[in-house]
């Protein structure tokens, strides 16, 4: 699997100079394998601090370090020493994903701050400096094994240099991250999810995060109305930040820095920043497509519910299996099947059974129709919020599944933020220290039945499919079904935004592929804001290894030439390449299907019409591909003729250049069939 390494690794934590074993070290730097950034650490005047330089521009200026501990002063730092540094320049393969081989090449800054309390005696501080970014992580190794201590302060800082546009909203809402995105100064943030997206005047961009979130609250940065962000951690109802046993290591914060927009949205820092895989052969995981008895609930025509519009009952739920088969989808989704269900299940999760269905839904005999025709059940654990009640009955219904061979499931947690009940009776966070080590127990729990897990109203994702790869994928953002109910939907430029922001952290169940978008003339605000064309596109630009075609199985039947680049298009990629794109207004999407020469090609604009010229130079050279263009018809437009659409074939090489003809709230889907 590994195909090339070059360890440098300063595993003998060779000094950078003789002084070093004199006298402690008050500052120190290092670049990057291709000299683009330099990091520099520096110890003064009883702080440390970082900084960050971009071909020898600051970028970020000096920004504070460290944590602060329950019972102890404020730490002042006298010194830094046992300074390593080295490179890694190796690839690995993912078992599935976005991209199949997966570069992994940084130098290595560690090093050891001395300060002046008993928990901040020895810090270890690790950069991996990449071109395009860093990862910062702190190792505690001096805390005694078995002592439980309080983190309550987070001092790490980040001061970009410059003005910057940011893309955010918000943090902290009742509903975790399902906002639109607004543009702003970015020195009007007040609190911010991550990944956060600034974009210089200059066109520089920076985007915020971190990788490998364990058993720690997720980072959220608060502004200070200048410019300077700093780090403030989803809480336990007391105030404490985070309980920790020693030794330990926390997640990375990662920063991204470039000037390529392609870069930005194609960085790997967040998966090379994970551990490897831990689970072993993971080959009974298969990307796919499914459909499901999902939408018709949004629309209100079946109930979650029982009573005589139930919509999982067994008739039902093999109609929709005979639809995948006919089709080639691999899967169906339930949802509504458990008891539970009836009532106010928003607030009474503790009602919900997962191994009792409603009399109507005979799993048995599914499961056995489905295996007739190749469609296995997707399951679903909805948990209203009461992670206690899901967490009794969590083995057990996974157990259920397993011997009915359901393979994937997804699992949600609809309650407002703030209002989790733990186990003492304390109201939680939705990505606190409390739901991050929830999620990661449901993961782990799965994985020993080979079971896949996609988690909606999730703990952000920061890369943890390299270590879990049954962690297939998460909803995080403003998904499809705010295209049935919200009021507004989700506006055009929302699919131009999460690219470069949410889509940074991994993959997005979006639920994409709504054909029936007027819906008998509802009103704009209230159902999908897009062309057909866009609702073909979200499958290449929005990535997840299971995608699902949302809407209801007669509207795919009305449009089988429309449908039939859904039913083409692959989940799993051999690579992929950001073409190009604007933050807010387009973005232009390729990817290759794995095992295959086919590319596939999605382009997205926001609510202005827009002529994009695109070069097809990602093809291979010296070979002919039938281009398969699904574009916007004529007259086309989001407001008031979405469903226009044209077909259209022809032969293309690598030299040629197209033109995308994108309607207001347009775009354009396009398969290239290699010829040879």
């Amino acid at each position: 699997m590994i195909l090339r390494t070059a360890l440098l690794l300063s595993a003998l934590a060779v000094p950078l100079s003789a002084p070093l074993a004199a006298e402690a070290q008050q500052r120190t730097c290092a670049q990057s394998p291709g000299k683009v950034l330099e990091v520099c650490v520096e110890v003064r005047d009883g702080r440390a601090t970082y900084e960050v330089s971009r071909r020898g521009q600051q970028v970020l200026a000096p920004a504070t370090l460290g944590l602060g501990f329950a019972g102890e002063a404020p730490v002042r730092y006298t010194g830094l020493s046992d300074v390593r540094t080295g490179t890694v320049d190796t690839s690995w393969e993912q078992p599935w994903g976005e991209q199949r081989l997966i570069q992994d090449n940084h130098a290595e800054l560690g090093l050891t701050l001395a300060g002046d309390t008993p928990l901040n005696r020895h810090v270890g501080v690790t950069f991996r400096i990449f071109d395009e970014g860093i990862g910062l992580r702190y190792d505690y190794k001096d805390v005694p094994a078995g002592q439980k201590v309080a983190v309550i302060s987070d001092g790490t800082q980040f001061r970009p240099q410059g003005h910057y546009t940011a893309w955010w909203y918000p943090a902290l809402g009742q509903e975790r991250d399902e906002y639109l995105y607004t543009s702003t100064d970015a020195r009007r943030i007040t609190t911010a999810e991550t990944p956060l997206t600034l974009e210089r005047d200059d066109g520089l961009y920076l985007s915020f995060h971190e990788a490998a979130l364990v058993d720690w609250p997720s980072m959220l940065l608060a502004g200070d109305g200048a410019g300077t962000l700093s780090a403030r951690l989803m809480p336990w109802p007391d105030g404490t930040l985070a309980w920790k046993t020693g030794p330990f290591s926390t997640p990375w914060r990662t920063i991204l820095i470039t000037d390529s927009i392609g870069t930005l949205a194609d960085s790997r820092i967040e998966l090379n920043l994970n551990e490897p895989n831990a689970l072993g052969d993971v080959s009974w995981f298969k990307p796919g497509k499914y459909i499901g008895v999902w939408w018709e609930m949004h629309l209100k025509r079946t109930t979650w519910a029982s009573g005589p519009q139930h919509g999982a009952n067994t008739a039902n739920v093999e109609r929709y299996m005979d639809f995948a088969a006919k089709y080639g989808f691999d899967g169906v989704l339930v949802e509504g099947w458990n008891k539970g269900w009836d009532g106010d299940w928003t607030v009474e999760g503790d009602k919900f059974s997962f191994t009792e269905a409603y009399p109507d839904f005979d799993m048995d005999a599914i499961a056995a129709y489905g295996r007739k025709r190749g469609v296995r059940l997707i399951g679903h654990h909805e948990t209203g919020g009461a992670v206690e009640n899901y967490a009794r009955q969590m083995n057990a219904a996974f157990d259920l599944y397993k011997a009915h061979d359901v393979g994937v499931v997804k699992t949600g947690y609809v309650r407002h933020s703030g209002n989790i009940v733990d186990a003492d009776g304390g109201l939680q966070w939705f990505a606190g220290q409390y739901m991050v080590r929830h999620d990661l127990a449901v993961v782990e729990a799965a994985a020993k039945r080979h079971i896949a897990i996609d988690t909606h109203e999730p703990v952000k994702d920061t890369g943890l499919r390299r270590t879990y790869p049954n962690w297939i994928s998460r909803e995080g953002a403003r998904g499809q079904e705010y295209n049935a109910w919200g009021d507004p939907t989700n506006p055009p430029e929302h699919m131009t935004i999460l690219p470069f922001t949410r889509l940074l952290g991994g993959p997005m169940d979006f639920t994409p592929g709504i054909f029936d978008i007027t819906r008998g003339g509802i009103e704009l605000t209230r159902r999908v804001q897009s062309t057909l064309a866009v609702q073909l596109a979200e499958y290449v630009v929005v990535y997840s290894p299971v995608q699902m075609a949302a809407d209801l199985p007669e509207n795919y039947e009305k449009n089988p030439a429309a449908f039939q680049f859904i039913r083409d298009v692959p989940t799993d990629w051999e690579t992929t390449r950001t073409l190009q794109g604007k933050i807010g207004d387009y973005v232009v999407v390729a990817r290759q299907q794995r095992g295959g020469k086919d590319w596939y090609l999605g382009a997205i604009t926001d609510e202005n019409a827009r002529k994009l010229q695109q070069k097809l130079d990602f093809l291979a050279p010296g070979h002919r591909y039938e281009a398969q263009i699904y574009a916007d018809g004529p007259g086309a437009d989001y407001r008031t003729k979405p469903d226009a659409l044209t077909i259209t074939r022809k032969v293309v090489t690598a030299q040629d250049t197209l033109d995308l003809n994108l309607a207001p709230g347009g775009g354009a889907a396009i398969r290239f069939r290699a010829l040879d």
